[in-house]
């Protein structure tokens, strides 16, 4: 054990499930107090017991103000600051373009960038200097693929931001950067609204793409997050680490 992270506070959205429990459970090995977010009370339950001792499980909505306001005030309290954020929550609504309505628009515009923004928003007064801020980007940001416009408008959108607000942050101490994990074997794919034969068929076809011949894993971006979120990364800022197995590069 490394121990990074002893005696920082890190905050984790989207951290019931997938990469953001993952790393949630990477963090505390590292020694560092946690807190996750997630907008499913059912899954912050659950998140909470099994993280343990270090972790404190809250429910939600990035994509509210008001929610994220209240968040901040409960860090703040419980915590005091900051030392590490992982915007990490994000929801994916794949859909032909000539289909895409204002539900699907809005949903994933209010959850993946405006839910970033409110997110660094509120737990900026909380971050110290120096601290470390990570976003949540996509490998389809460098690729076209159908049916996922939307979605990879939104993850550019948040690939922008770290490079925006690192100018905009730097002089306060506080670095960001983004991460573009390509296809993660992760919860997000059951949660697309799509019949599981069908979801299968897609994953299949897509592994095909993937020069590293398999699925990556929640852990090994977690890994890739904790450089990021560490001073091992001291020097990077503005940065995007494509993590796809050579999905967008090769």
């Amino acid at each position: 054990m490394m121990n990074r992270l002893t005696g920082k506070t890190a905050l984790i959205t989207g951290g019931t499930t997938g990469i953001g429990f993952a790393t949630a459970q990477l963090f505390l090995e590292e020694g560092a107090r946690v807190i996750v977010v997630g907008q499913n009370a059912e899954r912050v339950a659950h998140a909470g017991k099994a993280l343990g001792n270090g972790a404190v499980a809250v429910r939600a909505d990035v994509s509210s103000s008001g929610d994220m306001t209240e968040l901040a005030e409960r860090v703040k309290e419980e915590f005091g600051r900051l030392d590490i954020l992982f915007a990490n929550a994000g929801i994916a609504k794949p859909m032909p373009f000539s289909d895409v309505d204002e539900t699907n628009i809005s949903d994933q515009i209010a959850v993946n960038l405006k839910g970033v923004i409110y997110t660094i928003q509120s737990m900026l007064p909380l971050l110290n200097n120096p601290s470390s801020v990570v976003l949540t980007s996509t490998t389809i940001i460098e690729q076209g693929m159908a049916g996922m416009s939307i979605y990879a408008a939104t993850k550019a959108a948040v690939r922008s931001l770290a490079r925006t607000l690192s100018a905009e942050l730097a002089q306060r101490g506080i670095r960001v950067n983004s991460i573009s994990p390509g296809l993660i074997e992760t919860p997000i794919f059951s949660k697309l609204g799509m019949p599981a034969e069908a979801v299968e068929a897609w994953a299949g076809e897509l592994l095909g793409t993937v020069p590293a011949g398999r699925f990556g894993q929640a852990y090994e971006v977690a890994r890739a997050v904790l450089f990021m979120a560490s001073d091992d990364s001291s020097y990077m800022l503005g940065e995007n680490l494509m993590f796809d197995g050579g999905m967008a590069t090769i």
